[in-house]
């Protein structure tokens, strides 16, 4: 059985996840721990909980999505997945930490490239790769229907949805991959997001005034 640990980091007020089962394989998505604090914070549960994380994920690659990557790539030796529309999302980080006065900034390179479909593996779970462009162009979600709970990224928050007046975003994008890859959904899915608390697909379709 899966477990979900989340940490709020940065300056952003982004969501990070650290997944794992009973084999004590985890993965990390969204590692947004910029300061030796934040660090800190995610490094001891790691610890603490005798975690080995052997995959790292970005759901996309907004900059307070991806200020920990290189770090995690190097304190734990592993590898980085995130979808290829979004590697200029990456790159253009070093010109945005820069506009934002994000110092330091260590910038990373994917390992790996997600498609939709796609399987991702840890101990002896499953997630399923969804592809939900719009807020980024390469953004994507983890799905396990077992447990019924989908890694949702800026998709769809808490009564709101993700921005889409950033360079790369689309509003019809974002409207169709919430419409045709989550509201199709089951309502007693869990949606982790971004940012923000936790939320169902029951809720949103009630009370979402986006939706």
């Amino acid at each position: 059985m899966i477990q979900i640990r989340s940490f709020e980091f940065n300056a952003f007020a982004e969501n990070t996840y650290v997944l794992y089962d009973e084999t004590q394989e985890g993965i990390i998505i969204d590692p947004g721990c910029h300061d030796a604090r934040e660090r800190a914070q995610m490094d001891g549960f790691i610890k603490e909980q005798g975690i080995k994380p052997v995959k790292l994920i970005n759901t996309h690659c907004h900059i307070d999505h991806v200020l920990g990557n290189q770090y995690v790539k190097d304190t734990y030796q592993v590898e980085l997945y995130i979808h290829q529309k979004d590697e200029e999302v990456l790159k253009s980080n070093v010109a945005v930490s820069q506009l934002y006065g994000i110092q330091p900034y260590v910038p990373s390179e994917p390992d790996h490239f997600l498609e939709e479909g796609d399987v991702v593996s840890f101990g002896q779970s499953e997630l399923e790769v969804l592809f939900v462009p719009g807020h980024a162009p390469g953004h994507v979600a983890f799905l396990n229907r077992t447990q019924k709970f989908v890694i949702g990224g800026d998709v769809l928050f808490r009564q709101s949805i993700g921005r889409y007046d950033l360079p790369g975003s689309n509003y019809e994008d974002l409207m169709h991959s919430i419409r045709e890859k989550l509201l199709t959904l089951p309502e007693d899915f869990t949606v982790y997001c971004g940012h923000g608390p936790v939320t169902t697909i029951g809720h949103e379709k009630q009370f979402n005034p986006f939706l």
